[in-house]
Parts: C-alpha cells; sequence; structure tokens
C-alpha cells in the first residue's frame, strides 16, 4: 500500500471533501467527495485507468451529483433562507430623529441625529428647532427631507 496508490489518493481526497462539510456547510463538498469515492471505486474494480480517465469520470460524477441531490441536501443543510429589503431608503422612511442644528426657514440645511449619526437635513420651509423630534419623509440626494412629529407641533403651540 503506497502513498502513490490513485485509489488511496482519491479515497483519501474524497473522505477529506466529506470531512470539509462539517466546516464547510452547503451541500455542495460532501457530494465532490462522493464522486471522488465513485472513481476511487471505478480504479479499484478496473473500469477506468489513468489520471485522464478518473479525472473525466470524476468531473461528470461530480455534476451528476450535484444535479441530482443539490435540492436534497440543501433541505438537509438547510441555511439562511431569509431575504432582506434591498432598497435600504425604504428602512429609513417614517423613523424619528432628533434636529441637532436648526432646520430652516425655507430650505436652509440643518443637521439630525439619527442611529447615532449625523446627518444633513431639509425641512418643510418651516423653522425647525434644535432639540425638536422629527419624522423622516424622504432622502434628497445625500440630505433627508424631515417634518416635525405631531405630537412635538401640537407642544409648539
Amino acid at each position: 500500500m503506497e502513498l502513490s496508490n490513485p485509489i488511496i489518493i482519491w479515497g483519501c481526497i474524497g473522505l477529506a471533501l466529506m470531512l470539509a462539510e462539517i466546516i464547510i456547510p452547503g451541500g455542495i463538498v460532501i457530494l465532490l467527495g462522493g464522486a471522488c469515492l465513485v472513481v476511487a471505486s471505478a480504479l479499484a474494480i478496473g473500469l477506468v485507468e489513468g489520471i485522464v480517465q478518473s479525472l473525466t469520470l470524476w468531473f461528470i460524477v461530480s455534476i451528476v451529483l450535484l444535479l441530482s441531490f443539490r435540492q436534497l441536501t440543501q433541505k438537509l443543510v438547510g441555511g439562511d433562507s431569509h431575504v432582506d429589503n434591498t432598497d435600504e431608503e425604504l428602512d429609513i422612511y417614517n423613523q424619528t430623529a432628533v434636529v441637532k442644528e436648526t432646520i430652516g426657514p425655507a430650505q436652509h440645511q440643518g443637521r439630525i441625529e439619527f442611529q447615532g449619526i449625523e446627518w444633513s437635513a431639509l425641512g418643510d420651509g418651516s423653522e425647525i428647532v434644535a432639540g425638536t423630534r422629527v419624522r423622516i419623509i424622504c432622502r434628497d440626494n445625500i440630505a433627508l427631507v424631515v417634518e416635525p412629529c405631531p405630537d412635538e407641533v401640537n407642544m409648539s403651540r
């Protein structure tokens, strides 16, 4: 039993790939390892000879196993199939922030603090003083467009 024996080499690679599935889950690596074991078995019974036939058989068996059992391994292995919102701007709308630098009157930019970060902000044309809680309406280039929260408007009257 030599280390240069192709049966042992293919078998060791197959077992290593199958064990690597523990570290790299996803169901693909185990199928590639299974293809290596098929090649080792084919070499042992004399079905294939040489590196060219071995690699050709490995490619064919790998493709067949991947196409045949990928769905099954995905179900067994699982994984994160949660799809999050891809438009990040939608997450900020109707959120509240605090004015840090007076906004307005008219188109005069001010600053707000939202999620611990200061942003440039535009108002609805009226003056919004520092310390006021505001609601984010939309985004205009790099500035957020805000309006005073309804409870803040009632308090200022």
